[in-house]
């Protein structure tokens, strides 16, 4: 038996950090393969409508096929991502998505594209994404040690912020010189990569429950609505996401050609958003902040900033600091809460639990569309940027008046006394 002497000169354990693991490696390699290629893919498949002759209508149905699924079948996906091994999941997901993306590439490179065969194809795109999702967020929590979680999350959005930014570039590149259907191919191959990378983690599968499907899905609704920290911030964050899409996507290049150089400038302002991300996930690498959750909900009120410097019509200069604060406090919101969600939420539930929270990310998307509409017809452009900047202040004010997002702290690692 040691003596107490013994022990106490015995080091502290530790764990390896993330990038000295296999399969974290090969979990962000995966992830950086498969972005590369679905950076690529929103601009090859607009213009792929266009190639065929389709206009703003058959663009708005191909996106919206391509969305529907993921609301649909998404809370069925967070089900079976806590029935079976998540790598096995991973594996179909990424396969049919790849499937999917070729059979696309095949039909636009024929010349045989129409806007029903696009469609389909996006259709089944949605719903591997609704498999894929819950699976990829419980994840990276089976394979990287809970005091590594956040720099883990961190590390995993370095690289993807740095593709978000020079992937779309690459593919106008590639559209432009080859064509959309070489875009839309490579997507396919980024798929089967990560499938393949995806599949070797080791993701065991929890023990299969006794209660079917349905008594899943109605034991992870049951222990979502009893966290009230996790559907108060889905809900707020529906109303963040609904606003930011409405005032930044959809009114962001209108009122920059109104007011300022056009597409240059809103290039710009769009690259200082990337940026900020970029340098909000450096700032996740080195600030470990304790409460969590309240960091996550605060950070996105930066959000608000561009639009209304957007609205107020201020210099180029002040649009340009907005966005960049935008994006770095948006990249450290993400982390934070990935990192709260991963040590909060049991490992047998972060499948259905990220799926009902995704739900409410992915109705903001009409919901946004909706708001931009409605009040186009009785606020101007200005106005209702205004409008939206004050709903995502409003919505982050009223979730850190919630006492439970002040208990969704760090967890820190046990130390070992003598």
């Amino acid at each position: 038996m040691k003596t107490t002497a013994t022990a106490a000169t015995d080091p502290p354990h530790t764990t390896p950090p993330p990038w000295k693991t296999a399969p974290f490696r090969r979990f962000v390699s995966a992830n950086v393969i498969s972005a590369a290629g679905s950076a690529m893919a929103p601009l090859a498949l607009a213009y792929s409508v266009i190639e065929q002759g389709g206009g703003a209508g058959s663009l708005g149905l191909v996106l919206a096929t391509n969305t529907l699924p993921t609301i649909v079948f998404l809370l069925v996906g967070g089900v079976y991502a806590d029935r079976l091994s998540r790598s096995r999941i991973l594996f179909l997901g990424n396969l049919l998505a790849a499937v999917a993306q070729a059979a696309l590439a095949v039909t636009v490179a024929t010349g045989h594209a129409s806007t029903l065969s696009i469609a389909v194809c996006g259709l089944v795109s949605g719903t591997a994404a609704s498999f894929i999702v819950p699976a990829m967020q419980g994840a990276l929590a089976q394979i990287v040690a809970p005091e590594h979680l956040q720099q883990a999350n961190a590390l995993l959005r370095l690289p993807g912020n740095a593709v978000k930014v020079l992937g779309p570039v690459a593919g106008g590149l590639i559209v432009a010189t080859a064509g959309a259907a070489w875009a839309l191919a490579w997507d396919a191959l980024t798929f089967v990569i990560a499938a393949v990378l995806l599949l070797a983690l080791p993701l065991e599968a929890p023990p299969t429950p006794a209660a079917g499907v349905l008594a899943d899905l109605r034991a992870g609704w049951t222990g979502f609505r009893s966290r009230t920290w996790l559907w108060t911030y889905t809900a707020a964050g529906t109303v963040l996401v609904a606003a930011w899409l409405a005032g930044f996507q959809l009114l962001g290049p209108l009122v920059t050609a109104r007011q300022y150089a056009g597409a240059r400038d809103w290039g710009l302002v769009q690259a200082a958003f990337s940026c900020g991300l970029l340098a909000g996930t450096l700032v996740a690498l080195r600030w470990k902040p304790y409460r969590l959750l309240a960091v996550a909900v605060a950070a996105g009120t930066g959000l608000a900033l561009p639009l209304a410097a957007l609205a107020c019509g201020l210099p180029l200069p002040a649009v340009l600091a907005a966005a960049l604060l935008a994006g770095i406090g948006l990249d450290v919101a993400v982390v934070a809460w990935n990192t709260a969600f991963a040590q909060h939420v049991p490992q047998a539930e972060q499948g259905r639990m990220s799926a009902f929270n995704g739900v409410g990310e992915r109705l903001a998307i009409p919901l946004g569309y909706l708001l931009a509409a409605l009040a186009a017809h009785t606020w101007t452009p200005a106005t209702t940027l205004l409008a939206c900047a004050a709903l995502i202040t409003a919505a982050t004010a009223l979730n850190l008046c919630v006492p439970a997002v002040y208990r969704v702290n760090r967890h820190t690692p046990p130390t070992r006394t003598p």
